[in-house]
């Protein structure tokens, strides 16, 4: 049985907790916040014996085998150190950390303290994704010549909301762009050129951003996101022999469609169980059974190599954080 913490009490939180109900080997045991009423709201809502009105309480639980950071993203730096420095394995949310640099002390932490740390990218577990992956390497579509991607969202989001503030590291990037670049790393593997183009709010945040991955081979990838209207959310890797057809919600596919050269379409499905957060959820503690430090499937390079693009996004759209 894996006895997992729960360090923060917002609706991805809860969607997490309840998503690691479907995992048997599974346990929600302790729940911190920064306030001691809302870890006791959220502890008595989902059934969890402990809450903690800090991170630290949180982090010194002898009882936890790992912790899952679902804070904003802004405190994800914060709350990661705090669990990795006290011994425990860390699952934290997306992305890591607001830049590079920081996510690389996390990963210096990880290594330091020699504790299991990854990134919550699910996609990357998703058992769709992994399924067209295995495809795409058997040549199901040839050599991947192109990646078109969005995830961009209707709003209108009010001056105080999250994604507009650049206080908590708002903007449209961070919170959906990660998707489609990481899809294209995932496919492609980090680029030889980033172009990128951007409309940014008054408060100085991205609301809707343009990007370019270009590869030496030829490859390309293009991906958008946005808050100021609602696009598809779906995807196509195209190849020399065919393409594949991610259907809305790219990121988090129950099915997708196979074209190949002169064949007719193919469908693979695999409905999605609950969330999908579990899927990660059992990565985690596949990982700890086997006494790995990181995830093979969400390595610590890749993160790394995707908020290095998303840093080299942010420097060309003028997009900073205090």
């Amino acid at each position: 049985m894996t006895r997992w913490g729960i360090l923060a009490t917002g609706n991805i939180a809860a969607r997490f907790v309840q998503d690691l109900r479907l995992l048997p080997d599974a346990e929600v045991v302790a729940v911190g916040s920064r306030s001691a009423e809302a870890a006791r709201t959220f502890a008595d809502r989902h059934q969890i014996p402990r809450a903690y009105g800090s991170w630290a309480e949180l982090a010194a639980d002898p009882d936890l085998d790992v912790v899952y950071v679902a804070t904003p993203h802004i405190a994800h730096h914060d709350a990661a150190l705090a669990c990795l420095t006290a011994g425990k394995a860390v699952l934290c949310e997306k992305p890591m950390t607001l830049d590079r640099a920081s996510s690389m002390e996390l990963v210096e932490a990880a290594r330091t303290h020699d504790v299991f740390l990854m990134e919550a990218m699910w996609m990357r577990c998703n058992p769709v994704i992994l399924r067209m992956l295995a495809l795409i390497a058997d040549g199901a579509i040839g050599e991947v010549t192109t990646v078109a991607a969005d995830f961009s969202l209707a709003g209108p989001f009010p001056p105080e909301h999250r994604l507009r503030s650049r206080t908590l590291g708002g903007g449209a990037l961070l919170d959906l762009g990660i998707y489609p670049v990481s899809l294209a790393h995932l496919l492609l593997g980090a680029p030889d050129e980033v172009k990128a183009w951007a409309k940014l709010s008054p408060e100085g945040v991205d609301e809707n951003t343009a990007i370019i991955l270009g590869y030496d081979s030829g490859a390309l990838a293009s991906l958008t996101c946005g808050m100021l209207g609602a696009t598809p959310q779906v995807a196509t890797i195209t190849g020399t022999r065919g393409r594949i057809e991610l259907p809305s919600l790219f990121f988090r596919p129950a099915e997708f469609t196979l074209h190949r050269v002169d064949a007719e379409p193919e469908v693979f499905a695999d409905p999605l169980v609950g969330g999908g957060y579990q899927y990660e959820a059992a990565e985690v503690q596949r990982c700890l059974a086997a006494g790995l430090r990181e995830s093979p499937l969400v390595p610590h390079a890749a993160t790394l190599e995707v908020l290095g693009l998303l840093d080299a996004v942010r420097e060309q759209i003028g997009v900073s954080y205090p």
